[in-house]
């Protein structure tokens, strides 16, 4: 009964608050002689701040026209916007930045909903050996991140040397599919440098090149590391789940100007692969079982800031920049 009763109050605070929020917005268009979209527009700066509210302004609308605009197809967000206007009365002669403004927000809007598609349709799609393109990308990691050791053949324990788990990395893929194996080719040609240097700390210190005493000097004879290629497809999983629960709104809103593409979701693949890199250091885990309790931490800490609407994981961001070593 308690439960039915709970549940019966909240069901009244919810249409209680729709119909209040409804009342005010007429009032403030009856005050200020403009609808919400304009309100937003008009006082609320470009970036993330402005494009979630415009966002919400739009799904919960009672119009079909505007509930729907959030899903159409990119070519068609002009027509949408004329659209917009001419049911909101705007007289895009008298307003034009307006319609500049809802575009530029409904292009990033639409962007995050298909950039999702995209990424969703590599997570689905498993290594295939059989497909020369996947058998040429695999390769080409190991070539990125070992280009003075050549590989001796397809299946050979070399691959545990960047962090697979055993003689064949297409078994390591099945979680993330295709999608793993796309970012960590990309942070390993796109960011070679730093890509070799994570991959050489990531390594225990008894596989290191570095003698005793250099580990000494570097203050990390007791440092535990990690499999590269299994983090990166781990934090793989991260990014992927960061951006399908719409986390990554506020990155992406606030880096990209239009769509974000799936080339911002690999950019910001390298910064979390980086900022691990760190946080990883940071925590000193007594072993590689605290793997998943650094992981839920780094998660968190990456949750927290991404709450801040202004907040850009890495606006400029070079990840051969500032790194710091194991």
């Amino acid at each position: 009964m308690k439960h039915f009763l709970r549940m019966l109050i909240q069901v009244c605070l919810y249409f209680y608050c729709k119909f209040l929020w409804r009342c005010l917005k007429f009032v403030m268009r009856k005050l200020t002689g403009r609808c919400e979209l304009q309100r937003i527009c008009y006082n609320t700066k470009p970036g993330a701040s402005r494009t979630m509210k415009i966002e919400t302004s739009l799904r919960d609308s009672k119009s079909k026209l505007l509930q729907t605009s959030v899903s159409v197809h990119p070519d068609a967000i002009e027509k949408t916007i004329d659209d917009i206007m001419e049911l909101k009365k705007i007289n895009p002669d008298i307003n034009p930045q307006l319609g500049i403004s809802l575009q530029a927000c409904l292009l990033q809007i639409v962007g995050y909903r298909n950039l999702i598609a995209d990424v969703e349709k590599l997570r689905r799609e498993p290594y295939d050996s059989d497909n020369p393109q996947h058998e040429e990308m695999l390769l080409k990691l190991w070539k990125f991140l070992k280009p003075n050791t050549p590989l001796e053949s397809r299946i050979s324990k070399q691959w545990c040397e960047i962090g697979f788990q055993g003689d064949d990395p297409k078994t390591d893929f099945r979680g993330m599919g295709l999608l793993g194996l796309y970012n960590l080719q990309y942070f390993a040609e796109r960011d070679s440098t730093a890509a070799q240097q994570v991959l050489s700390d990531s390594l225990h210190p008894k596989c290191s090149k570095f003698s005793k005493t250099e580990w000494e000097k570097k203050r990390m004879d007791k440092a535990i590391g990690y499999s590269f290629a299994i983090v990166g497809i781990n934090i793989t999983d991260l990014a992927y789940n960061l951006l399908v629960s719409g986390a990554l709104k506020t990155h992406f809103y606030n880096i990209a100007p239009e769509a974000p593409t799936l080339s911002h979701f690999q950019q910001t693949f390298c910064y979390l692969m980086h900022e691990f890199h760190k946080f990883w250091i940071e925590e000193d885990p007594m072993d590689i079982m605290e793997f998943n309790r650094v992981r839920e931490k780094f998660r968190k800490r990456i949750i927290k800031q991404l709450q801040n609407p202004d907040m850009a994981l890495c606006p400029h961001f070079a990840a051969s920049e500032g790194l710091i070593n194991m």
